[in-house]
This record gives structure tokens, C-alpha cells and sequence, in this order.
């Protein structure tokens, strides 16, 4: 069995390259925007992915939208919080990814975000492919070519 060190560019899949569902922070359609808001602070992440209660892949939301949605004419109206639902402002038009996709299909798919979402073929979260990945195994391939023209 190769490692994934072993293996060409050509042949990573983005299985190769995710980060498991178990180890993302997401929240769920049903929250207020006051918790989307304290997962995003406390993970450090812009974004996250928002699930359906059967953990099924429906959008991402990040705190640019969060802190639009509260943005009075002259004061943030924090308030809204909690009274606003994550479906109410999430994006659902996001690129997504299968775990069988190509290192060429995660490399277009990551240059317009940080992170592209994976799902399986009925929609349920996979995990996500995050650009830092990608380029982390750009680099590898690089160094290793060039260490190998060298001798």
C-alpha cells in the first residue's frame, strides 16, 4: 500500500486529502445566528457548513453574513441573535465535492474558498477539502521533484 507521499498528483483523490465530518465544526438549520456566531468565534473559522437534523450537507454560513443580517444605521442590533435562524441567511449555493473527485477537480474547486464541503452521493457530510491541503501536497510534489533532479 503506497502512502499518500508515494503517490503522484494525478493520483490523490480528495478522500486522500479531507478532513473527517467528526473533527469540522458545523451547526445546524435550526440554530439561532447567536450560536452559528459563537461556533464560528470560538473555532477561529469565517465559515462552517450547516447541516439538516439528518446531518445532510444544505449550505455554509460565515460571520460576514452573520454581522450583515445585525447591522443597524447606527448600531449592531445584537438582539436579532437570537431570534434569527441559520436558514434564514445561510448560502446554499456552495461547491461541493465527492470523496471520488480528482486532486485536479479539489484544486479548481478550492481557489474561490477556503475550504470546499464533501458529501456523499445522498448528501450526507463527508467533511471538508481545505485550500492549505491542497497546497500542502502542491509543495510536497514540488520539493520531491526537485530533490530527485538534484541527484
Amino acid at each position: 500500500m503506497s502512502t499518500l507521499k508515494d503517490k503522484q498528483l494525478t493520483d490523490i483523490t480528495v478522500e486522500d486529502l479531507l478532513i473527517s465530518s467528526e473533527k469540522v465544526a458545523h451547526v445546524q438549520l435550526n440554530n439561532p445566528l447567536e450560536h452559528a456566531l459563537l461556533v464560528l468565534v470560538k473555532s477561529g473559522y469565517s465559515a462552517v457548513p450547516v447541516l439538516d437534523p439528518s446531518y445532510k450537507l444544505v449550505g455554509t454560513i460565515g460571520k460576514t453574513v452573520i454581522l450583515n443580517q445585525i447591522l443597524g444605521l447606527e448600531r449592531f442590533e445584537f438582539e436579532k441573535l437570537s431570534s434569527m435562524r441559520v436558514e434564514e441567511v445561510m448560502y446554499t449555493d456552495i461547491p461541493c465535492l465527492s470523496k471520488n473527485d480528482t486532486f485536479l477537480d479539489a484544486l479548481k474547486a478550492v481557489i474561490d474558498s477556503p475550504f470546499v464541503c464533501v458529501s456523499d452521493a445522498e448528501g450526507y457530510f463527508d467533511g471538508i477539502l481545505t485550500r492549505r491541503a491542497i497546497l500542502k501536497q502542491v509543495s510536497r510534489d514540488i520539493y520531491t521533484k526537485r530533490q530527485l533532479t538534484e541527484k
